[in-house]
């Protein structure tokens, strides 16, 4: 697609200087994003307040030109692949903390202001905002509201839609407007808040947000599990959630994954059928009985050893599995597929033993960890060459019609982007999917909004944004 002359003199009004980029580098750098995928937008822009956005999407509605909302790129779906071309929005530039407001424990915030940094500056208040996904440090909010991004606190704290309270958006008519609210409850339409966050923007473009704080507790304990098999791990992750102490985190790591951690992070990684990783969080006083609690659960048939932290080095130690994962994967297979599943938590030791018959029947390397607390777990096909690339695909549609019989679904935090839209139908009933085109409709009327996302394309149309 080639801009409308007329389209790109009103950019440059509303984006003067270096706010508007055409040149093909440019356009290369906001291309692609950590999918791999990649499509090279016709033009990049990087506004400052909101007013700019509205101007942005009158214009390319007017001129029937796809809008594409970018945070930093770090999800893994290619929701932020300009597919169609059109203009990639850069929201980095769109980066204030506007409120810090302890007394109403809320904080007010542009889309392009990264996780860390939010977090750092809350800390000096004594609160944090839970979501954590492991791009916290260069990820920002607007794009960890685009697809629901979380991390391990969810399984006590929740995702980012039970803890944001308002947005501030503009819908694909170039129409402003806000919802939600500046108090903990509300009851006062239709919960318009909770419908934008994990659209990936194809709704509408957030350019504020109200975010809900929590206290930061004063005590966290660190405990490590390992056990004779991924079943045995399994099995303990569901008596964990059975009792009333809910840990802040609660990370389950297979036997494949501990060896390619090992292999990368040498003996601090320990070699066993599995491995649980637990933090329990609260006041210094109760923490012993919730530590007791928890550990009690942990315990079972197929335990072979449980750490508990004392100090910060050994936290940091018994995280050091954990974290030697991502570059461990990266040696074994620069194209592993990364997929995050959900199933109930009781689901568990179905869907470990299930992921394990399929990497022997499938030929496939298959390495599993993540946020066992919540049933998501995070099932990486590691492929090393094209034969084992098309079995990796053939095993991953296994997989996905495994978790729906399991009663789970497709994704707890990465979104459905362009990677999953085809298996959506697997998930969702004719009907619902109808229901979500028609709000499609009613926020976007000309389907400009990321195109190509989210939504499985319907038959005679490339996209099938509407019914």
């Amino acid at each position: 697609m080639t801009l409308p002359p007329a389209l790109l003199d009103s950019l440059r009004a509303t984006f003067p200087a270096d706010a508007l980029a055409t040149g093909e580098a440019e356009r290369i750098a906001y291309s692609y994003d950590n999918s791999r995928l990649h499509a090279l937008p016709d033009a990049v822009v990087f506004p400052t307040e909101h007013a700019q956005v509205e101007a942005l999407v009158r214009a390319c509605r007017a001129h029937k030109v796809p809008v594409i909302a970018r945070g930093r790129g770090s999800n893994t779906t290619g929701a932020t692949v300009p597919v169609d071309g059109g203009v990639v929005v850069s929201f980095e530039r769109m980066n204030r903390i506007l409120r810090i407001d302890p007394d109403n424990r809320l904080a007010v915030v542009e889309p392009g202001v990264l996780n860390g940094d939010l977090q750092q500056a809350l800390l000096l208040q004594g609160f944090f905002w839970p979501p954590d996904p492991s791009s916290a440090p260069w990820c920002s909010i607007g794009g960890n509201l685009a697809c629901n991004s979380a991390g391990p606190r969810t399984v006590k704290y929740g995702s980012p839609r039970e803890n944001t309270l308002g947005l501030r958006a503009v819908a694909g008519s170039g129409e402003g407007f806000r919802c939600g609210t500046y108090t903990s409850k509300g009851a006062t339409g239709y919960d318009l808040t909770r419908l934008l966050i994990g659209s990936e923007g194809t709704l509408a473009l957030i350019t504020e947000a109200t975010l809900k704080l929590t206290p930061k507790p004063s005590a966290v304990r660190t405990l490590r599990a390992t056990y004779r098999d991924v079943g045995a791990a399994a099995r303990a992750v569901a008596r964990i959630m059975a009792q009333p102490v809910t840990p802040c985190a609660l990370e389950f790591i297979d036997d494949v994954a501990l060896k390619l951690a090992h292999a990368h992070g040498g003996d601090s990684v320990p070699l066993a059928g599995a491995m649980l990783m637990i933090e329990v969080d609260g006041e210094a006083e109760t923490l012993p009985s919730a530590v007791a609690a928890v550990s009690q659960a942990a315990r079972g048939d197929g335990l072979e050893e449980l750490r508990i932290a004392e100090t910060a080095a050994e936290t940091s130690a018994l995280w050091s599995a954990r974290k030697a994962l991502s570059p461990a994967q990266r040696t074994i297979s620069p194209n592993k597929i990364n997929e995050d599943v959900v199933v109930p938590v009781s689901r568990l030791p179905e869907l470990v033993d299930g992921i394990k018959r399929l990497s022997a029947k499938h030929e496939v390397l298959i390495v599993t960890f993540g946020h066992a607390g919540n049933g998501n777990l995070h099932v990486n096909l590691l492929p090393r060459d094209e034969a084992e690339r098309e079995r990796a695909h053939a095993c991953l549609a296994e997989v996905f019609a495994l978790v729906i019989r399991l009663q789970g679904t497709l994704s707890g935090e990465h979104g459905i982007g362009m990677v999953k839209r085809e298996f959506m139908p697997l998930a969702l009933e004719p009907n619902t999917l109808d229901l979500m085109r028609n709000i499609k409709a009613a926020f976007d009327p000309d389907g400009i909004l990321n195109p190509g996302k989210l939504l499985p394309a319907v038959a005679g149309t490339s996209h099938g944004n509407f019914p």
